[in-house]
């Protein structure tokens, strides 16, 4: 997503301008009359107290590769959709799946909606992470498109009951104020650490890699096999 910038993400997600906490639409009323918006609402500051470390890293394929591959990705953005329902595909089966490399996702905030939607599929765990992020992926025209936040809200509530979260599960995940909160000190740190400023942005063996087509990331990965 190279028409944004990620600092504007960080004071959208935070509501440093003061429109999540002053905006009518600061409540939804899907789970309970007075009840916040979930997650981002929540997260206005990130200061130096905030805990990031219980915030886990979402890994996939082999841990003890020799070649690690970071994805850095927003769940509202259009290009890394593309790359999750059609490259991904491809580096999962050749790569992950192989042993051959040590995938890991990290979660970019653009919005707050990126940030629920996050908080979906961290619902489930470790376990549930990746297939629940290819149902966000898949049908991120719908759930993103789906109205006003409540209407959106829902619609990630659906993807979860699909993944086999119950409803109490999800609404206690949505609701979890101190874990958004962390979840945006964390990309934070993670995305000042790696330079990043664009998504899907890639970081393979520590070089920060852009956007780029399937056979130039298989390239690179082979050349660092091969080494």
């Amino acid at each position: 997503m190279n028409r944004r910038n990620l600092l504007l993400g960080s004071v959208a997600v935070l509501g440093l301008g003061g429109w999540y906490m002053t905006s009518n639409r600061s409540t939804t009323t899907v789970a309970f009359p007075d009840a916040p918006l979930p997650g981002a609402a929540n997260a206005q500051t990130t200061t130096g107290d905030v805990d990031t470390s219980s915030i886990p890293d979402m890994i996939s394929g082999n841990p003890d590769a020799t070649v690690e591959v970071i994805e850095y990705a927003s769940f509202t953005c259009p290009h890394c959709a593309t790359f999750h329902t059609g490259a991904f595909k491809k580096l999962k089966s050749e790569y992950i799946d192989t042993g051959k490399i040590k995938f890991i996702y990290r979660e970019v905030y653009f919005d707050r909606f990126g940030l629920w939607a996050s908080l979906i599929a961290r619902c489930g765990g470790e376990e549930k992470f990746f297939g629940i992020a290819d149902l966000i992926y898949a049908d991120q025209d719908g759930w993103s498109r789906a109205g006003d936040p409540a209407a959106i809200v829902e619609e990630l509530r659906k993807i979860g009951r699909l993944a086999g979260l119950d409803n109490e599960t999800l609404e206690a995940c949505l609701q979890d104020g101190d874990r958004a909160q962390n979840l945006v000190a964390w990309y934070q740190e993670n995305a000042k650490a790696d330079g990043i400023d664009s998504t899907p942005s890639f970081v393979i063996n520590g070089k920060k890699h852009a956007n780029m087509s399937y056979e130039d990331m298989k390239a690179i990965i082979d050349e660092a096999l091969a080494n």
